[in-house]
């Protein structure tokens, strides 16, 4: 899982993908050459956070830090520095500065935990990818991405958009399958614990 891709790691690769699925933000600063990732979650993830600049720390340059935001809300966030494969996700990723998802989207375990850490709620019995920041036809792409990877989902109407909602019959298979790369702080997410069994 960690041979190098160019500058970074399969995993830091597919940590950033994950990231960029869910709450990651990629941009370029104009006049640069390259973009960056950001990653910024609530002080309430400051674990998950720290476990992200921990795989990302050779592509920082920082560690992470608290900023206040103008909602009162407490945020943790780390930058990483410029990076051309990053550029490359830029690319493959935004279209007119909007997140898309790309048709040649390969998902792997790593993807798909850190998309459901980033994503993921879970209510009841029901397991939900909040997907709502995509259009329509992408999210019937990433429907399609899942069942190439043996999980089965469909669009669940939340309010007035979308998100995705996985069948009773594939939960256990996604908790199997992204399991051992939940951090200890977002394992509450999961209805079915690989560890804990």
């Amino acid at each position: 899982m960690d041979n190098t891709v160019g500058s970074l790691t399969q995993f830091q690769r597919s940590l950033i993908i994950g990231s960029i699925l869910g709450d990651g933000y990629v941009r370029i600063i104009p006049g640069r050459k390259d973009a960056f990732l950001e990653v910024n979650h609530s002080i309430k993830a400051k674990e998950y956070v720290d476990w992200k600049y921990s795989v990302l720390e050779n592509i920082c340059k920082s560690k992470p830090k608290k900023r206040n935001t103008n909602e009162g809300r407490v945020a943790y966030r780390f930058f990483t520095k410029q990076n051309h494969e990053i550029t490359n996700l830029l690319n493959l990723f935004y279209k007119n500065g909007k997140k898309i998802v790309p048709p040649n989207l390969e998902l792997d375990a790593v993807i798909l935990a850190v998309w459901f850490m980033d994503d993921g709620s879970r209510s009841r019995s029901n397991v939900y990818l909040n997907s709502q920041q995509f259009s329509l036809s992408d999210q019937n792409r990433l429907l399609h991405k899942l069942r190439q990877f043996g999980l089965k989902a469909r669009l669940n109407r939340d309010k007035k958009y979308y998100r995705i909602r996985f069948l009773t019959e594939s939960i256990l298979k996604l908790n199997q399958i992204i399991g051992p790369y939940i951090v200890s702080s977002m394992r509450y997410k999961l209805s079915y614990d690989p560890v804990e069994t």
